[in-house]
């Protein structure tokens, strides 16, 4: 396969195009990942729903003891503030309030955790071989352009695979490489699937990385990402 750069961008494609080509693959990825935002939200609402309704129940045979209704009240409050904590990471996803660092092989966490149920229905597994290490990036960038790669890859591949996340890091930049590898069972086939929006392609991981100043390429096979190191802040210390 020919190898292919996001980074220079095309000389022919305008500012406007560039934005325009950059806004719709982000849309593209939101609406690719809106069943699993959709579920990570709701999922501990309906825990707090169903907590209620328990309580509720209880309540109407009789008032519980004191104690065992403290207990319940406490754990309808524990839950009701991971759900909320769950709808702020959720709406971060749409709208991050602002960028901050995160460590490499927890990024790539946060990616696969999201898409891991849709990959295994569609036959695909993710191994996020990432070594463990204080080096951070940016998030946002990690989260687009990750996530666009790996949907991107599985919506071309003709079988069933296995995506493989690697990465090394030096220099103040982090070095990401992703690899699909095709499963070698004679009869491996994919399961039907229809996606809820329209397929990632090639096209669309270009717009992205050019518009997050990510240097991308392909080729070969691999896809690879370099990210520098976040910059810290006043309030944010990078670990060395």
């Amino acid at each position: 396969m020919t190898a292919v750069s996001s980074l220079p961008a095309t000389p022919a494609a305008a500012p406007g195009r560039r934005r325009a080509d950059a806004e719709a693959a982000r849309y593209g990825v939101l609406r690719r990942l809106a069943p699993a935002l959709k579920h990570d939200m709701v999922v501990n609402l309906q825990a707090v729903a169903m907590m209620a309704e328990v309580l509720n129940a209880r309540l109407e045979k009789g008032t519980p003891a004191g104690g065992d209704l403290q207990k319940q009240v406490s754990k309808i409050n524990r839950l009701a503030r991971e759900a909320v904590l769950n709808c702020l990471q959720v709406a971060a996803w749409i709208e991050p309030s602002e960028d901050e660092g995160i460590r490499l092989r927890e990024g790539v966490d946060e990616c696969v955790a999201l898409l891991r149920s849709n990959f295994n229905f569609r036959g695909f597994s993710v191994d996020n071989q990432v070594p463990d290490s204080g080096f951070e990036v940016s998030r946002v960038k990690l989260r687009n352009l990750l996530a666009a790669v790996l949907i991107s890859l599985t919506d071309e591949a003709h079988s069933p695979g296995e995506l493989l996340v690697q990465a090394q890091v030096g220099g103040g930049w982090a070095s990401l490489s992703i690899v699909f590898v095709p499963r070698q069972e004679e009869d491996a086939a994919l399961p039907p699937f229809e996606p809820n929006y329209r397929a990632l392609d090639w096209a669309d991981v270009q717009a992205l990385a050019a518009a997050e100043s990510v240097e991308l390429s392909r080729e070969e096979g691999p896809v690879a990402l370099r990210l520098p190191r976040m910059t810290a802040t006043p309030l944010q210390i990078v670990p060395l």
